[in-house]
C-alpha cells in the first residue's frame, strides 16, 4: 500500500504533463485579412470595423454638398411644373402659350402638327428651340 500511495504521489504531477504530449499538435496559421489570403467573406465586417473606429475628417471635404431646399422653393417648382403641364395639355388641344417664371420664359406654338418649343434663360439671354414634327391634335 506504500508503493501504492509514493507511486501516486510521484506520477500525479507527471501525469498531467504526459497527457498534454500526447494531445499537443501543430500550430496552423489561419489568416483573417482577406487580403492575406483569409476568408472573403471576413472583407466587409472588417471595413465596417475600420470606418467605426475611423475619427478622421477631410479637411477638403464640404460638410453639406446637398442643401435640403425649403418649403417654398419645393412648392414654387411644383407649380411651375403644374404650369407648364397644363401648357402642353393645352397645346394638345390645339392652343398655344406662354410662361413666365423667374428663371425661364417657355414660348410653345403649334404650327400645323409641328410643336415648336423655345426657352429662354432670362438670366443670360441663351435660347433653346426644341422643334416635335408629328402631332396631330385631332389624334
Amino acid at each position: 500500500m506504500k508503493t501504492a500511495k509514493l507511486t501516486g504521489i510521484i506520477l500525479s504531477p507527471i501525469l498531467p504533463l504526459v497527457g498534454g504530449i500526447a494531445s499537443a499538435t501543430e500550430l496552423v496559421y489561419q489568416p483573417i485579412n482577406p487580403n492575406f489570403g483569409g476568408n472573403p467573406l471576413n472583407g466587409s465586417y472588417l471595413l465596417s470595423n475600420a470606418q467605426a473606429q475611423d475619427t478622421h475628417e477631410d479637411p477638403n471635404k464640404p460638410q453639406d454638398l446637398y442643401e435640403q431646399p425649403s418649403a417654398l422653393s419645393r412648392f414654387t417648382d411644383s407649380l411651375e411644373t403644374r404650369l407648364l403641364n397644363q401648357l402642353l395639355t393645352d397645346v394638345g388641344n390645339g392652343n398655344s402659350g406662354e410662361l413666365i417664371t423667374d428663371d425661364f420664359l417657355v414660348q410653345i406654338v403649334d404650327n400645323d402638327g409641328v410643336l415648336t418649343v423655345l426657352v429662354t434663360d432670362r438670366s443670360t439671354g441663351d435660347t433653346s428651340e426644341i422643334v416635335v414634327s408629328g402631332l396631330n391634335p385631332t389624334n
